[in-house]
C-alpha cells in the first residue's frame, strides 16, 4: 500500500466513532451481523476454493448444475453473541486510546495491528476471558472495520476480483471475476444506515466528501482503487451504490498482454520502435475493454531517461521510469454550478507543456482537453492517451465534433490508433471472455487510414502486413535508414520480447529493465537472446 498521511491512514475513525456512538443507542441492531454472509445453499456444486486471509476468510465459487450461473460465496468468521460484546466494548476503547502516528506510515493495518494488540493485552483480564481463537477474531474484525473496507474488506483482498459493485439495500454485491466474469456475491447490506455509513467511511479514505447535497463522488482509494458513489436516495431509488474498479499492485507488462492473447509479439515490438521514435498511439474501446491497461503496458516501452507526464482523472497509470510526473485533476470546492478551485484535464494537459515532457499521457480524453493534446503533438512531443469509441471512424467523428472540435487538419498528428475489445471465444468447447486487439491503424490523413495489424478471430491470430506501413515509411525517411532495416529491428525486437516469455520474465519492472539495457546495448542484447533462444529450441527438439 502506497504511503499515507496522518489524516488519510486513519480518516475513517472519526466518524465510525460517531457511527458507533449512535448505533450504541440500538443495541439490537448493533448485534446483528449486518452483511454476513449465507452458508452454500444446498445443490450448488463446488467449483473451486481458495483463502483470502487465513485463517479468517476463505472463497467458494459454487456453480448451479441447472442453470450454469456461477457464484461467489464468501466464508469468513464471524463473531459469537459474547465476542461481538466484547469487540463493542474493546472498539470504543481502540478508538479513544490510538494515537494517530506523527509521522507517514507504509502500512496503515500493520500500524493498527501493533497498536491494537498493545491496547487489548492492556484491557484483556478486565473484559472477562476469552479463548485465544476469541481474540484473534476480535482483533480481525477491528483491523476490518477501522482501517479496512468494513463488510467489503475481505473481497478487497481477492486479487482475482477487477470490479466491487453494489445496486442498493437487499441487492446481492456483484463482483467481476477474473475467470468467471459478472457473478453475484452472498453479500448484502441489509439497510440503508450501514450501507450509507459503509460508503462514508470509504469516501472518506479516499480524502473526499459525501453528502445529500453532494451525492456524487469519483475518487481513489488507498491503493489507488477507483471508487465511484451515488450516496442515499437522491438520485437512485434503491438506496446508496458504489463501485469500485481495484487497482494491481503489480500491472499487467507488454509481456503478461502478449501471454494472454491481447497483444502479438510482432505487434509489441512494432510499438515499441514506433514509441521510441515519438510517434502518438490513442487506445479505443467500450467500458472495462482494457484500454487503460494496455496504455500502461505500452508506455513501459518508452525509452528510460525520457520525460513521462500522465494526466488522469482518478490515478491508474502505474510507470516504472523515475523520470514521471503523475498530475491529477481535482473537483471544484464550489458550491452549486461554481468551479472554485477546479482544476480540470483541460488546465492539466496546458500545464503540463510547461514542464518540457518528452511524452504526454491522457488517462481519457472526452473534452476540450483533447484539443491541447493536439497541439503538444503539433510541437513534437509523444503523446498516448485512450478514448471511448468503437473504432477509428467513430473516434475521430467525436474527436472532429463539439466539445473537442480537433480540426481535420490535425488528426493525422495522432499516428497509430488500436482498437481493443472484450470478446467471447470458444476455445475447448468453453465459452471465455477475453481481450484483443482487433486492428492496428495508421492515419495517413483526414479519413485515410492503413491497416498494418489485424486480427483473425477463426484462428485467433494477429495478422501483421508492416510492408503497409506507412509510419514506418515516414520513420525510415527521418532517420536516414531503409523500411527493411526498420522491419529487421522490429523483427529483433520481438526475439527479446519472444526471450522473455520463455524465460517467464513478466514484471512490468523487470520488463521495463530488459527493454532498458536493449536501448544502451542492443547488439550485444539480440546476440545474447539468440545464443538462449538456440539453446532453448535444441533443448526441445533432443526431448522430442
Amino acid at each position: 500500500m502506497a504511503k499515507l498521511k496522518l489524516k488519510k491512514s486513519f480518516s475513517g475513525l472519526k466518524k465510525l466513532k460517531k457511527i458507533n456512538i449512535r448505533f450504541s443507542k440500538k443495541k439490537k441492531e448493533m448485534h446483528i451481523p449486518m452483511g454476513t454472509p449465507n452458508p452454500i445453499p444446498r445443490g450448488l456444486k463446488i467449483i473451486e476454493k481458495y483463502p483470502l486471509y487465513e485463517p479468517f476468510s476463505h472463497v467458494v465459487i459454487v456453480q448451479n448444475p441447472k442453470t450454469g450461473e456461477f457464484n461467489y460465496i464468501l466464508d469468513e468468521l464471524q463473531l459469537d453473541p459474547l465476542e461481538r460484546g466484547v469487540y463493542e466494548r474493546i472498539l470504543d476503547i481502540l478508538l479513544a486510546e490510538i494515537e494517530s502516528p506523527k509521522e507517514e506510515i507504509a502500512d496503515p493495518r500493520k500500524f493498527f495491528a501493533e497498536e491494537a494488540k498493545k491496547i487489548v493485552d492492556k484491557y484483556r483480564i478486565s473484559l472477562g476471558w476469552l479463548p485465544d481463537v476469541s481474540w484473534y477474531k476480535i482483533l480481525y474484525h477491528a483491523e476490518r472495520d477501522l482501517v479496512g473496507y468494513g463488510k467489503i474488506d475481505p473481497l478487497m483482498r481477492d486479487p482475482n476480483i477487477e470490479d466491487i459493485s453494489c445496486d442498493g439495500v437487499e441487492k446481492p454485491v456483484y463482483i467481476w471475476h477474473r475467470k468467471y466474469e459478472s457473478i453475484e456475491s452472498n453479500l448484502r447490506f441489509h439497510n440503508d444506515e450501514t450501507l450509507d455509513n459503509t460508503v462514508v467511511k470509504l469516501v472518506h479514505m479516499a480524502g473526499k466528501h459525501v453528502s445529500t447535497a453532494f451525492p456524487i463522488v469519483d475518487a481513489s482509494l488507498p491503493g489507488k482503487h477507483r471508487l465511484a458513489v451515488c450516496y442515499r436516495r437522491e438520485i437512485t431509488p434503491f438506496g446508496t451504490a458504489f463501485t469500485i474498479r481495484k487497482f494491481r499492485e503489480d500491472p499487467y507488462s507488454i509481456i503478461d498482454l502478449i501471454n494472454i492473447g491481447t497483444f502479438s509479439e510482432e505487434m509489441a515490438a512494432y510499438f515499441w520502435v514506433a514509441l521510441e521514435n515519438r510517434s502518438s498511439i490513442m487506445v479505443l474501446g467500450g467500458t472495462a475493454a482494457g484500454k487503460t491497461t494496455a496504455l500502461n503496458a505500452l508506455a513501459c516501452l518508452v525509452k528510460p531517461g525520457s520525460k513521462i507526464i500522465t494526466i488522469e482523472e482518478t490515478a491508474e497509470l502505474n510507470l516504472p521510469h523515475d523520470n514521471w510526473v503523475s498530475l491529477i485533476a481535482r473537483q471544484s470546492y464550489g458550491l452549486g454550478g461554481s468551479n472554485v478551485g477546479e482544476v480540470a484535464l483541460f488546465d492539466l494537459v496546458k500545464t503540463s507543456m510547461r514542464h518540457r515532457p518528452d511524452i504526454l499521457i491522457v488517462g481519457e480524453i472526452r473534452g476540450e482537453e483533447a484539443y491541447v493534446l493536439f497541439q503538444a503533438l503539433a510541437t513534437g512531443h509523444g503523446g498516448m492517451a485512450t478514448m471511448h469509441a468503437e473504432n477509428i471512424d467513430s473516434a475521430v467523428k467525436r474527436l472532429t465534433s463539439k466539445p473537442m472540435e480537433i480540426a481535420p487538419a490535425y488528426i493525422p498528428l495522432m499516428n497509430i490508433v488500436l482498437s481493443i475489445q472484450r470478446i467471447h471465444l470458444i476455445k475447448n468447447g468453453e465459452k471465455k471472455a477475453v481481450r484483443r486487439v482487433i486492428n492496428v491503424n495508421e492515419i495517413a490523413d483526414y479519413e485515410k487510414y492503413r491497416t498494418p495489424i489485424s486480427w483473425e478471430p477463426a484462428q485467433d491470430i494477429h495478422e501483421t502486413r508492416l510492408d503497409k506501413s506507412v509510419l514506418l515509411t515516414s520513420i525510415s525517411q527521418k532517420r536516414g535508414v531503409t523500411k527493411q532495416e526498420l522491419i529487421e529491428e522490429i523483427g529483433k525486437r520481438k526475439d527479446v520480447l519472444h526471450w522473455m516469455i520463455e524465460k517467464n520474465i513478466r514484471s512490468y519492472k523487470d520488463v521495463a529493465a530488459i527493454i532498458g539495457e536493449y536501448y544502451a546495448r542492443p547488439k550485444q542484447i539480440h546476440e545474447k537472446v539468440q545464443t538462449e533462444l538456440e539453446a532453448i529450441t535444441n533443448t526441445i527438439s533432443k526431448k522430442s
